[in-house]
């Protein structure tokens, strides 16, 4: 960071004292810390050139337009931006008529989305009190008050009360590119705290998701949630099943596709937060140490696979979620008497059905889901044109990857996987040799058991 704005840091603030006072008008708002760009290294050159066609264009049609966010707190933290989100005094009706590559989306919280080709500008409406009224813009809560929809317009003092976190309510002026700190973020930024704008309880009751959010940036900027912050989510955890399913899978991807899903995990379930996500795989992991294993490890692949730009899919990672539980349901279907791979397609299906109810899994990622955990029974059987056929299968490689993570985790003995690492990559020659000893592995002798019934009912039948 810059000296001169480091130096500002520890220079003297009494404004966050009085946003954590909940002010009760916006003439009690504190007035912001203003961080001149001599004192600040947030550059245009860090902007996009899409962020400031928005930026200027608003600003030239009289209305105030600032940066908002992620995309400054990154930038202070030395991080190249990648998404760019605007705060504006405009209303969403006025930017959607200033940008004719614009649409209104969003119904909780109205926003502008203006896209420039792949890439999506989001422009929201500073916020205003959720218990204030403006004309027709009313706030709406719940009994327990989750905040149902908010669309209360108000000024930039008002909005950045409705800001989650400290580091998040810095606002990057393009007028004259100073940074307006209203509750002492760029402090907290210097010090990696992750801390909320007001009461914490009430806050995530407003919106349970906030707590997933703590963990997400704790996870990924190395911040340490303080501790009135981290207080109430051990006991309000259980407001995430308030949420719909499509939202909270949303936040899943956010949450572990993002090169930090082995630490947040584990915050997660410091928290009581991971079962709220995935009940069936909590209990799980309470009844079989190699569950958590198993999970743990899948993660650090998935995060080195992105550190190393690598393709990942949240496919394969929901099927080592929830792979215990569709074993200990195959278990018990079994043990009425149902066949191995009926049971196991039976408890895949339950497992889905009943993951469903916490969070959505599009199709896209689902079928797969399924195919990567009906392989699993497929893999031991090698004998003929098996082997081939497996190999052949477009989610080998995913269900390959499971099975290593299932020896790993010690779920099952090692050796199988050794086996189909030397089948991909041997010869001709080698895959010959492998299949001639496959007869005496005991792995395999599943296929010549389900030969041997299928002729003992051609026999009995004839």
């Amino acid at each position: 960071m810059f000296k001169g704005f480091t130096r500002l840091l520890h220079s003297p603030g009494e404004h966050l004292k009085s946003l954590l006072d909940s002010p009760e008008s916006a003439s009690d708002a504190p007035s912001p810390r203003i961080i001149p760009r001599s004192e600040h290294p947030v550059s245009r050159q860090q902007i996009s050139e899409a962020a400031l066609k928005v930026l200027y264009r608003l600003n030239g049609a009289g209305f105030d337009a600032y940066l908002v966010g992620g995309c400054i707190r990154d930038a202070l933290l030395g991080k190249m931006p990648k998404d760019f989100d605007v705060a504006t005094n405009a209303t969403p009706e006025q930017v959607r008529d200033l940008f004719r590559n614009s649409r209104l989306i969003g119904r909780r919280f109205r926003i502008v989305h203006v896209r420039f080709g792949r890439e999506v500008i989001e422009v929201t409406t500073f916020r205003g009190k959720p218990q204030d009224e403006h004309g027709d813009h009313i706030a709406h809560q719940s009994d327990d008050g989750l905040l149902l929809r908010d669309n209360v317009w108000g000024n930039i003092e008002e909005d950045a009360l409705r800001r989650d976190f400290t580091v998040n309510a810095l606002y990057y002026n393009i007028a004259d590119f100073t940074i307006h700190d209203f509750a002492n973020g760029a402090r907290d930024i210097e010090s990696r705290t992750l801390r909320l704008i007001g009461d914490p309880a009430t806050r995530y009751r407003e919106d349970p998701v906030r707590m997933l959010r703590a963990v997400r940036f704790a996870a990924k900027l190395d911040f340490t949630i303080e501790p009135a912050t981290e207080a109430p989510m051990y006991d309000l955890a259980p407001l995430l099943l308030q949420i719909p399913p499509a939202r909270l899978f949303d936040e899943v991807l956010k949450l572990f596709m993002s090169g930090h899903g082995l630490i947040t995990f584990r915050l997660l379930s410091h928290y009581n937060l991971f079962g709220m996500l995935f009940p069936e795989a909590e209990e799980a992991m309470a009844d079989a140490a190699w569950a958590e294993e198993l999970i743990e490890q899948a993660l650090a692949n998935t995060d080195k696979r992105i550190a190393e730009d690598r393709p990942v899919t949240p496919a394969f990672l929901l099927a080592a979620f929830l792979w215990a539980p569709v074993v200990h349901r195959q278990a018990e279907l079994e043990r009425e008497g149902m066949p191995a791979v009926p049971a196991l397609q039976t408890a895949a299906q339950q497992v889905v059905s009943r993951q469903l109810q916490h969070t959505s899994i599009p199709k896209r990622f689902g079928i797969p889901m399924r195919e990567i955990w009906e392989l699993q029974a497929r893999l031991p059987m090698r004998r003929g044109k098996r082997a081939f056929q497996t190999r052949e299968h477009p989610r080998f490689r995913a269900a390959f990857d499971l099975l290593m993570l299932r020896e790993q985790a010690g779920e099952i003995p090692r050796g199988l996987g050794d086996w189909w690492e030397s089948f991909q990559k041997g010869d001709d020659h080698e895959q010959r040799r492998l299949l001639q000893k496959v007869g005496s592995d005991p792995a395999s002798q599943g296929d010549r058991r389900r030969k041997k019934r299928r002729k003992s009912r051609r026999a009995n039948s004839e």
